[in-house]
């Protein structure tokens, strides 16, 4: 399984390797002119390029060539193929290497015979087999000593990265339990007299005082905005964020609140990234819930274009902002902006020509990926 391409440091290693073969297996030659031999010796260590992006076949490839260099007369350790066990180890695949490695201790000895290059006793051939399965432990050794030591490290940051986030959601209710018991309270208190003010003022048929009003409005609204706030801090990912399949039901919520809302959806719809998806489901949200407290707005318009490469969506009012009367950018909308942005589109929030309001985003669509 691969692992990435083949980078510089690793032709550099299978260059030395294929080098340090060459050399050896020449140095104990009479002549130079076994080119099937070479050959071998340079491809066993070429192929180490791979080792990590495919360790099953390099360890097969070095392993015949190690074979192959032996029967052909030239009497060089198998140094490529102990790079490849270490490798095919340290990706996991130990059983195959036991196998394959079972069958080179096999094989060696019977190609070295062949060639005649060890007629000198048994015991020589002992010794060497030995040799050679002390080199072979130890190379799977260290393949699996770094791949445990590399386990280890990807466990302990997961635990690090679940605690962190473990912490996060419990100072993210602490605060909602906070501000619930020390804002709610209060607001309510203010959000309740305000309105029984009101309500006493109007029974006695008394004019009720402007800042009352403004008191009755600013509870209320104060109490709406805590509760998004509350349900935003309680929130713990679980809930599936509104996307632009919810887009209708935010229209027709508009509509209950007696604004004429409509929305239309243009191009022909295709998948969309899911911050796409839930950026748009946002722009619209924010600006209808501007429109309704804001504007003093008479209708709206959705609507959404799909095109090849990007999504656009428009929404339009025909409340009492003018050029001339710019309202100033509040936190829904900087919020709407940085999304945006971070996305790649772009955005613009500013008074139509013939009255009201528009705000208007383009946000790339990466079809490709």
């Amino acid at each position: 399984m691969g692992t990435g391409r083949v980078g510089v440091k690793d032709w550099a290693i299978a260059v030395c390797v294929a080098a340090t073969l060459l050399v050896t297996g020449l140095s104990g030659q009479d002549s130079a002119t076994n080119l099937f031999g070479c050959a071998l010796l340079a491809a066993g260590g070429l192929a180490l390029a791979a080792r990590r992006r495919a360790p099953v076949p390099v360890l097969a490839i070095t392993g015949l060539c190690a074979v192959g260099y032996q029967g052909a007369g030239f009497d060089v350790p198998a140094v490529a193929y102990l790079f490849a066990v270490y490798a095919a180890v340290r990706a996991g695949h130990r059983t195959i290497t036991v196998a394959a490695s079972v069958i080179m201790l096999a094989l060696l000895p019977l190609a070295a015979l062949a060639s005649g290059l060890h007629d000198t006793g048994e015991a020589f051939a002992q010794a060497r087999g030995a040799l050679e399965l002390a080199w072979l432990i130890a190379a799977g050794a260290a393949g699996e000593a770094l791949r445990q030591a590399e386990r280890r490290a990807d466990e302990a940051e997961r635990t690090r990265e679940e605690t962190a986030r473990r912490r996060a959601d419990e100072e993210r209710l602490h605060i909602a339990r906070e501000q619930h018991d020390s804002l709610t309270h209060q607001i309510s208190i203010i959000k309740v007299q305000a309105e029984v003010a009101v309500h006493v003022a109007r029974r006695r048929g008394e004019h009720v005082p402007e800042a009352l009003l403004a008191i009755q409005e600013a509870g209320r609204e104060a109490t709406r905005e805590l509760r998004a706030t509350l349900e935003a801090l309680r929130d713990d990912g679980t809930t599936p964020p509104g996307g632009l399949d919810h887009v209708a039901d935010l229209v027709e919520r508009a509509r209950t609140t007696g604004l004429d809302a409509t929305l239309t959806i243009e191009g022909q719809r295709h998948d969309v990234p899911a911050a796409v998806d839930r950026t748009v489901y946002r722009i619209v949200q924010e600006s209808l819930t501007n429109i309704a407290r804001h504007a003093a707005a008479a209708t709206a318009s959705v609507r959404i274009d799909y095109r090849p490469d990007a999504l656009a969506v428009r929404v339009d009012d025909d409340g009492k902002a003018t050029p001339d009367t710019a309202p100033v950018p509040g936190v829904g909308l900087l919020g709407m902006r940085e999304r945006v942005t971070a996305l790649g589109g772009r955005l613009r929030a500013e008074p139509r020509r013939e009255g009201g309001f528009t705000v208007q985003a383009e946000l790339p669509v990466d079809r490709t990926s």
